[in-house]
């Protein structure tokens, strides 16, 4: 398998990860604490994002570098993982805007905005995170 392939795989593996810690957290915030909704996604985002961080720093890029300290490589990492969330929402909204029959249909838009987003993170990661080989100490 190539590198790239097995780094997609492993990506994919951690947005599933941190897609169950994002919704539990929120779930539970909401259910149990009494949180509301928007103050509960805050705290899940940030908890669902470094525990992505976490996943992609040990595993998917594990064989690559970003040339930061921990913190700073999780600090760039969260304003990545921003930057792909605004991508994944700009694209929920144009499709909605362009195709107005899917309103109905919200989960439409919902999957194509995250199959963009996630192509946005993995590329901001690879690419702006993470570029470079780790080298034999």
């Amino acid at each position: 398998m190539s590198h790239v392939r097995r780094e997609l795989l492993l990506f994919a593996v951690g947005g599933v990860l941190g897609l169950l810690v994002d919704a539990g957290i929120a779930q539970s915030l909401v259910s149990f604490a009494g949180w509301n909704i928007y103050t509960a996604r805050i705290v899940s985002f940030l908890s669902a994002a470094t525990a992505t961080w976490w996943w992609n720093r040990r595993h998917t890029f594990a064989h690559r570098q970003s040339g930061r300290s921990a913190r700073a490589e999780w600090l760039h990492w969260m304003g990545l993982m921003a930057a792909g969330a605004v991508v994944n929402n700009g694209v929920y909204l144009i499709v909605l805007e362009a195709f107005p029959a899917l309103r109905p249909w919200p989960a439409v838009a919902v999957a194509a905005g995250s199959a963009v987003g996630a192509t946005a993170n993995f590329l901001f990661a690879r690419t702006l995170l993470f570029r470079s080989r780790k080298t034999a100490a």
